[in-house]
């Protein structure tokens, strides 16, 4: 039997499908200004600052039972996908990561099944094959080619797959506990970066201090909070459900792309309904199985 879901599970979902809808046109404008690594590392390090004293406040519950945990979901959730999503955009629409994006909750299902043996049907299979044979339309150019650097974005999804599975082991942390301190301890890579990067440049360029600002509200909104209501939403409820947030984000970017006039092709529609189909079938196990008639006895 499907478990309940509160009201505030579902308004949580619309909330970050709002703001990591926007995060892809945000890390766009931030290209405009910086290279793909340094819209990474800025919203990394500004993340951090953000998350700061929540860190040092509860830095005592990091531990030798969580610590590696911690530092799989700081890289696999935060960091990797922080510089892999603008790299990927250097080549590809805004509005395409985001609809690749959704493949999140299919990439969950796969390694909560494979590496944290969680029980699956034969349906949800059949969803995860729907979702990846989207994913594959989306990434197909023609003439048997595919967009390489979409494939920057399916790697953050797998490595979100396996985060937000991790999610779920760490038993004694809260949403925003786990949020801080994955930054705490894994941001130094950025910060690192960061210290060897070369910011002049940025600096001369048209509307720097905009393009900036466009970072730092991603990283504000798109990380350290989106990440905090998404890690206590797994919590809650379950990775499967929390990922499924991916179903709303393509059409936030969408929206977005629209209206900073970028380029849709026409099989791209096809390929996001595969993809959600898939979601659909993973979230809904049990949609196709007859229900047997009630007894009047």
């Amino acid at each position: 039997m499907a478990e309940k879901r509160k009201i505030w599970h579902w308004i949580a979902l619309v909330v970050l499908s709002l703001i990591w809808g926007t995060s892809y046109i945000l890390m766009k404008k931030g290209l405009e200004s910086f290279s793909s690594l340094q819209v990474g590392a800025l919203r990394i390090l500004i993340t951090f600052v953000c998350l700061l004293p929540i860190a040092l406040k509860h830095f005592h519950y990091l531990n030798r039972t969580n610590i590696l945990s911690i530092i799989i979901i700081g890289l696999f959730g935060s960091v990797i996908p922080a510089f892999l999503f603008p790299l990927a955009e250097t080549k590809i629409t805004s509005s395409l990561a985001g609809m690749l994006n959704s493949l999140t909750p299919v990439f969950t299902m796969v390694f909560g099944i494979t590496i944290y043996k969680r029980k699956a049907i034969k349906n949800q299979i059949a969803g995860v094959i729907l979702g990846l044979l989207g994913a594959i339309g989306l990434l197909y150019t023609g003439s048997f080619s595919f967009n390489m650097y979409g494939l920057l974005v399916v790697l953050a999804t797998v490595l979100s797959g396996i985060s937000s599975n991790e999610v779920s082991k760490v038993k004694e942390l809260n949403g925003i506990k786990i949020t801080a301190l994955s930054f705490f301890v894994t941001s130094p890579l950025a910060i690192g970066y960061l210290m060897f990067s070369d910011l002049s440049v940025p600096m001369h360029t048209v509307n720097w201090v905009r393009n900036l600002c466009f970072i730092g509200i991603l990283a504000v909104l798109g990380s350290a909070t989106a990440l905090v209501i998404y890690y206590l939403l797994i919590r809650d409820t379950s990775p499967i459900f929390a990922s499924s947030v991916t179903y709303f984000i393509p059409i936030v970017a969408t929206l977005w792309g629209f209206a900073d006039n970028e380029h849709f092709s026409s099989s791209m529609p096809i390929s996001i309904i595969f993809i959600f189909a898939g979601v659909f079938i993973i979230n809904r196990p049990d949609f196709f199985k007859k229900k047997r008639p009630i007894s009047d006895e």
